[in-house]
């Protein structure tokens, strides 16, 4: 019975969670917070592990799939289902959940309750969204999952959260507007809210055209795209480790996920059309933001930076339409879900102790946590795509799916291995290495066994995949070809 059901339990089982860990009220139960917290992050965790067990490798399509009518006088259903694509992204999901629990452990001091069940209700959200195979569904979890996102920057959050909430919530919530606009107008050519309906679909492409760019305003703002990416470095500066690691490892790659699902297979003629365009904001990406992180004090800016730069390959690779291309975009989001989480949660570490960020304000910080410094490099230089991690991997297969498309896309796109290693060297050799720079670094303690223990999960995954990525193409490969094959075949009509 429950084998019918796996994405359902994948989507419930930590938000059922999260509620009864804020049954558990004041911070006098703190502790029991935090254990049921860990249980259920633990066993949402553990219900989405028959996805990848189970999935046929061999099937492009949605599997899994269940439903049944939630509001029949619309043709509105609770349908779900997951393909080659989506579940990679509901296992980060569920894996980075565990990740956060652990690590607020024994970080969060107040409203502890609240904080742990925010995480694990979002979580719940977000998987809905990998999963929801209606457009209703998909825009009421879509648009849930930023209640969590703004609490916990909100009250948990820095010193300016309220002004980094607002821009946040702002800039998302305008964008998804336009994409409930679309959704509308779909329903009213197919009376239905069925995705797979909207596939089938022939529009005109001057229609298709307004489509594709009511969802671009929604997706390439959450990705994000550059020039509507202003909102990240201010929401990761002010919030706490856990929303960082959220924001980066997976809230980021809803936007990307958005374009493979809506974007392009419903207007695939104005995604071949517009594809210069997007491969140009690309590129400015991965150039011109790199660039802009090479000149960030702050450590947790130079990380956000740095995530837009490295998305600014996700969207490269989606849009030179080859397989080599679209694998490696699909690959680049899973490794920096790891990579970038594990550097936003190594800031933290450093954070709790020394309580800055300034890149300024340390220097020598191996001498005093050799062990944590040797776990931070690691990931700086995953973060640098360095062979042999997960972040050599995405990248290299986008650029070569680029210069199958393109010399000069391929030659722009290969620039982020030179900014990539100037900046992230340019913070490693200020803050770990040289003399120690004060009397607060040199009285710095390493890593405690919780803290060692999340790092070491996160190296393992970083080096996993960057030694051993099949795991992770076998999956994507059948509906990446599936994908391929139905952008390439035209929608156009001569009316609807």
């Amino acid at each position: 019975m429950l084998d019918n059901h796996i994405l359902s339990l994948s989507i419930w089982v930590p938000i059922l969670a999260g509620i009864l860990v804020l049954f558990t009220g004041s911070d006098k139960n703190a502790t029991l917070a935090r254990w049921i917290a860990l249980a259920g992050s633990v066993a949402g965790f553990l219900v989405t592990l028959p996805l990848y067990t189970r999935f046929d490798r061999a099937d492009g399509d949605f599997q899994f799939q269940e439903g049944f009518d939630w509001i029949p006088s619309f043709n509105i259903h609770y349908h779900l289902g997951a393909d080659g694509i989506a579940v990679p992204l509901i296992l980060l999901t569920s894996f980075i959940t565990v990740i956060v629990v652990l690590a607020g452990w024994e970080v969060i001091q107040k409203r502890v309750a609240q904080y742990m069940a925010a995480f694990l209700i979002m979580s719940g959200l977000m998987i809905g969204v990998f999963t929801a195979l209606d457009a209703v569904l998909f825009y009421v979890f879509w648009e849930a999952m930023l209640i969590p996102m703004f609490l916990v920057i909100g009250v948990w959050g820095g010193p300016n959260r309220v002004y980094a909430t607002i821009k946040f919530f702002l800039y998302t919530l305008l964008g998804s507007l336009l994409m409930l606009v679309a959704f509308i107008y779909l329903f009213h050519h197919t009376h239905s809210f069925e995705i797979v309906d909207y596939y089938m679909l022939p529009i005109p492409m001057e229609v298709q055209i307004l489509i594709f760019m009511a969802f671009f305003m929604a997706f390439a703002v959450k990705i994000p795209m550059w020039p509507v990416h202003t909102w990240l470095p201010d929401a990761h500066v002010e919030a706490p480790t856990g929303g960082s690691v959220v924001l980066a490892a997976i809230m980021l790659k809803l936007g990307a996920y958005g374009f493979l699902r809506f974007a392009m297979p419903i207007a695939p003629d104005a995604a071949h059309y517009l594809s210069g365009f997007m491969i140009t904001l690309s590129l400015i990406a991965v150039v011109y933001i790199a660039l802009v992180a090479l000149v960030q004090q702050d450590m947790k800016k130079l990380i956000a930076y740095s995530s837009i730069s490295h998305m600014g390959f996700v969207t490269l690779g989606m849009f030179i339409f080859n397989p080599l291309g679209m694998e490696g975009g699909i690959v680049q989001m899973i490794s920096h879900g790891f990579v970038s989480g594990a550097l936003f949660l190594c800031v933290g570490v450093l954070y709790d102790r020394m309580h800055s960020r300034q890149i300024a304000d340390y220097g020598g910080v191996v001498n005093t946590m050799p062990t944590f410094a040797a776990f931070a490099v690691l990931f700086a230089m995953a973060n640098a795509g360095l062979p042999g991690t997960s972040g050599f991997v995405g990248e290299f297969m986008v650029i070569l799916g680029a210069l199958q498309q393109d010399f000069w896309y391929a030659f722009l796109a290969a620039t982020t291995l030179i900014f990539g290693a100037a900046y992230t060297l340019w913070m490693v050799k200020r803050v770990f290495y040289g003399d120690i720079g004060n009397a607060h670094v040199a009285a710095l303690k390493d890593v405690n066994r919780r803290e060692f223990l999340i790092l070491a999960i996160l190296a393992a995954m970083t080096l996993g995949f960057g030694l051993y990525p099949a795991p992770l193409t076998e999956i994507t490969h059948a509906t990446v070809t599936q994908l391929l094959s139905h952008l390439a075949q035209s929608k156009l009509p001569g009316t609807i």
